[in-house]
């Protein structure tokens, strides 16, 4: 399976700094599906999509993209899921639909007891803050919900 891990992906005190701004009462969040089959609600904010950036704040992504060595940038969105009474796997799925190879990245915004389970191979990736996993995008996998903190956030970048 084509999967990296990295821990403490990003530099300290700039991974506060977008944590903090993702936490702010100032951040913008948006309802939406966490997948359009299923009834599920997750807030969301679009940083980019459609050759857009569509986020006042997506200069904090800076050292993240640079860290990925980008060749071209498709969508980089932030979810956040909120507490439930039990975790909740959400379905597997890929994350964009495309006929080239692209990678999907995922950055863990907050530690608590959610995870990442990919279909192949049954792997479990805890959710560890600043923790960023890069895969091929389309490996099928699931998010899930969490039970030890108010919400789980991850940042998901999908790039060729």
């Amino acid at each position: 399976m084509d999967l990296k891990i990295y821990k403490n992906f990003m530099d300290y005190f700039l991974f506060l700094k977008l944590k903090e701004t993702l936490n702010s009462n100032y951040f913008p969040w948006y309802k939406s599906h966490i997948l359009e089959e299923r009834k599920d609600i997750q807030m969301v904010h679009t940083f980019y999509e459609f050759d857009k950036v569509l986020s006042n704040d997506f200069n904090l992504l800076n050292p993240c993209l640079e860290l990925l060595n980008i060749n071209k940038l498709i969508r980089v969105k932030c979810n956040l899921v909120l507490k439930t009474p039990q975790i909740q796997e959400h379905g597997f799925h890929v994350d964009y639909q495309m006929k080239e190879k692209f990678r999907t990245a995922i950055l863990y915004i907050n530690t608590n007891n959610g995870y990442t389970i990919f279909k192949e191979k049954n792997k479990k990736i805890k959710s560890v803050q600043n923790k960023l996993i890069d895969f091929d995008g389309n490996l099928q996998h699931t998010g899930t919900s969490c039970t030890d903190t108010p919400y789980r956030m991850v940042i998901n970048f999908v790039y060729k």
